[in-house]
């Protein structure tokens, strides 16, 4: 019921069946009402030769329907009025509206470009075939994360719709309703129930909603008041009326209100235009108070209701339409500043999924552009969703028709939960033990800057943001620092990134893995470039460090053979790493032959259990092994190490 609740005054239905009367009852906005007159005068018409006059019968009693808000309804008589060839093109353009409305995408698409032949540049009819086209991918695709129910507290039997949070703290909810309890006795011309009123909801001391009662002091009468908006100080409310009136059509009004302590006074007429036909309606205040935003069909606009806004400050020549970017040849209504440069609105001319749809528009740094967006599913729907508030974060209600047969507008929540990002690991030394106490920073190119000290088993986590670029670094006493890099993803998905450090110690040697050479040679194999990459890059994170490279072969061979053979492989590792760019004078080469045989770690344990923690490989061991252990101990002992072996005073180190 939003367009028809919110923009036109319902006046005496006419009692007779005329069709002249019916056209007069339609034209002063009383559709509940036409839309009984068309249909006695459509089921009247039997003839032959009254089919024409059926066809045009069936097309005004669709214009009721749609302007009800049922779409159902509306479809099924202009499909009568197409069958009995009514001669306006537009019926195929406003049966594809409300298959739009009614989620049958589809059909509505062959109804807009059957219209579209007569009419092809129509931008109605075009942005009903991108509504329809974004609807069905929507569907078919993951509906945003958005969580939506309805609020069933503050919900009647009736419309209940254009909720409004009262003050900054989000204790109290004001909204429209024409529940059986409002003011009057008289039912709606417009809609067929009863003339809507301003309620009100609050919070209990424990943060929960009450049960939601008429404001308190003369604000509601007779009439139809609601969809409203507050003065920054929470002292002034702005609201719609629209006034029973005899003997002419009643337009909408902007009226305002004061607060009295938790009273409110009769509202009082604001003055924007000077006539009574032109509708005005809708209002929303900006954040600092400066304009007043608002829907009108006034001159001078892009077709429908427009957005406007007038200053509060300086009224003289300060009226302006929104422009060509926010509004269309449809009805842009609804609107909600949440800043002075984030506005909320309702549409049905921009591409949506059908009825009005909610859009997010921004305005650019100059403020000569908007950027706007369709909240997609499931804020929106088939039906109509408008009348939307913000409380904390991205959180607060709207109001929709959404599956409601009836056309009757209801309250609903929404939602965004925090999305749980996070990076996770261990920080481990070259042994694979926890080192504890290691501090690791994250910088994102969002400005955060992280920094968590690592628990007793290596571990760490951070909370994210997605699509940010971070540079990890991690180090702890007696170890070189190491850095990494990596993007979050921009799904709106929860993650958990994982990531672990292997940070090389200080005071001791630390194993190569992988470096690999064929048989009696010093020459590196290919497999083995990855891994010196990784020292390069290590050395390029630490570049106040130096190293020596020590290449150690097993038992086999003589001693002399084996001190020359691992000297030429720790060279050809040093040679490698100065053609990455690393300078040689940071750089020496050991070849230990045979004479330091490897002493079992943690890590090598876990891969070889047969040898325990803390062995020692020597020959005399080695040769108490079976065959098959007596190769693996050998293939451990085979080894490329790294050594520090000066560290310049400025070096800077995490801990």
């Amino acid at each position: 019921m939003a367009m028809a609740a919110a923009m036109v005054l319902a006046l005496p239905s006419c009692k007779s069946v005329k069709l002249s009367d019916a056209d007069d009852t339609y034209a002063r906005g009383e559709f509940f009402d036409a839309s009984k007159q068309y249909r006695k005068i459509y089921n009247r018409l039997t003839k032959r030769e009254e089919r024409p006059l059926r066809g045009e019968v069936a097309y005004k009693l669709g214009l009721c329907f749609q302007r009800l808000n049922r779409p159902a309804n509306a479809a099924a008589a202009y499909q009568n009025a197409i069958r009995y060839e009514y001669p306006d093109s537009n019926v195929y353009l406003r049966l594809g509206q409300m298959l739009q409305a009614s989620g049958k995408y589809p059909q509505a698409i062959k109804e807009y470009n059957t219209y579209l032949e007569w009419q092809p540049d129509d931008r109605l009819a075009r942005t009903g075939v991108r509504g329809c086209e974004l609807a069905i991918t929507a569907k078919n695709g993951d509906p945003s994360r958005y969580v939506v129910r309805q609020s069933k507290l503050f919900n009647s039997r009736r419309a209940d719709f254009a909720p409004m949070y009262g003050d900054k703290e989000f204790n109290t909810l004001y909204f429209t309703t024409t529940n059986e309890k409002v003011t009057g006795d008289n039912k709606s011309e417009i809609t067929g129930m009863k003339k809507g009123d301003i309620w009100v909801a609050r919070k209990n001391e424990k943060g929960e909603w009450l049960r939601p009662e008429p404001v308190e002091g003369e604000l509601n009468t007779d009439a139809d008041e609601g969809i409203i908006s507050f003065s920054p100080d929470g002292q002034t409310m702005y609201l719609t009326v629209a006034k029973r009136n005899e003997t002419s059509s009643t337009s909408v009004e902007i009226h305002t209100s004061r607060r009295s302590e938790a009273s409110w006074s009769a509202a009082q007429k604001f003055e924007i235009l000077n006539d009574t036909i032109t509708a005005v309606g809708h209002p929303a205040v900006s954040p600092d108070g400066t304009y007043l935003y608002f829907s009108s069909d006034m001159p001078g606009g892009y077709g429908g209701l427009d957005i406007w806004r007038i200053n509060l400050i300086d009224r003289g020549g300060s009226l302006e339409n929104l422009g060509p970017q926010i509004n269309t040849p449809g009805n842009e209504s609804f609107p909600y500043m949440r800043t002075d440069s984030l506005m909320y609105f309702s549409s049905d001319g921009h591409a949506g999924f059908g009825g009005l749809d909610i859009f997010k528009a921004r305005l650019n740094s100059t403020g000569d552009r908007w950027s706007i967006d369709n909240l997609g599913m499931p804020i929106n729907s088939t039906g109509d969703d408008f009348g939307i508030t913000f409380g904390p974060g991205e959180s607060g209600f709207f109001s929709s028709n959404r599956n409601d047969a009836r056309g009757y507008d209801h309250i609903y929540s929404f939602l965004l939960p925090d999305l749980k990002i996070t990076i996770s690991g261990w920080v481990v030394d070259k042994d694979d033990e926890p080192v504890a106490n290691a501090i690791i920073r994250i910088v994102g190119n969002d400005g955060s800057n992280q920094k968590e000290v690592a628990r007793d088993d290596g571990s760490f986590r951070f909370n994210l943001q997605r699509g940010v670029k971070y540079v990890m670094l991690a180090g702890a006493k007696g170890y070189l620092n190491q850095k990494v890099e990596f993007e979050s993803d921009t799904a709106e998905e929860d993650a958990d990134y994982g990531i672990d450090f292997t940070l090389a110690s200080i005071n001791k040697p630390s194993v190569v893995e992988n470096i690999f050479y064929d048989f009696d040679k010093a020459t590196l194999r290919p497999e083995s470039k990855e891994a010196l990459d990784e020292i390069a890059v290590m050395l390029e994170d630490n570049p106040n460090v130096s190293i020596e490279m020590g290449a150690h072969t097993d038992r086999k061979g003589s001693e002399e053979y084996n001190i020359n053979l691992s000297e030429r492989r720790a060279k050809s590792v040093v040679d490698y790493l100065v053609e990455k760019g690393i300078n040689p004078e940071r750089l020496t080469w050991v070849g230990y032959g045979k004479t330091r045989p490897k002493t079992v770690t943690k890590r090598i344990n876990k891969e070889f259990p047969q040898f325990a923690e803390g062995e020692t490989l020597t020959p005399d061991y080695i040769e108490g092994l079976e065959e098959e252990d007596r190769e693996a101990a050998d293939q451990i002992n085979r080894r490329t190490e790294f050594q520090v072996t000066a560290i310049d005073t400025d070096y800077e180190l995490l801990y």
